[in-house]
């Protein structure tokens, strides 16, 4: 089992699909890694040697914030966003949907489970 940026990958499945099991690594940027490393899309995990293995995860390295990284980064800018108190930031603080998206009904995932409202009748 291949080990890149932390993650292992797993060896049975394409590398393109394989790559796109690290944070931060989708399609496009799996299929641009494997033009820069000069693999197949196609060729499975199993079958690449270890430089190969080696260039990839040398590539990451170089190009592309993963990981640890990307989530520290992410959770950084949700952390300014909220301190600055603006309206995202009030949002994220609250714990509803950001990017305006209706809250009358919906929004499950961002509210969590409907509360009961004590002596609403309809």
């Amino acid at each position: 089992m291949a080990r890149i940026a932390g993650v292992n990958i797993p060896t049975n499945k394409r590398v393109m699909i394989a790559l796109s099991y690290i944070h931060g690594i989708g399609p496009a940027k799996a299929k641009d890694i494997c033009e820069q490393v000069s693999i197949t899309p196609e060729r499975r995990v199993s079958d690449l040697t270890d430089a190969e293995i080696l260039q990839i995860r040398e590539v990451i390295d170089r190009d592309h914030t993963v990981e640890g990284d990307l989530r520290r980064e992410v959770a950084v800018n949700i952390k300014r966003l909220m301190d600055l108190g603006n309206y995202r930031g009030l949002r994220h603080r609250r714990g509803l949907p950001v990017r305006g998206q209706r809250t009358h009904t919906n929004a499950r995932t961002r509210k969590g489970p409907a509360k009961p409202i004590a002596g609403k009748k309809k």
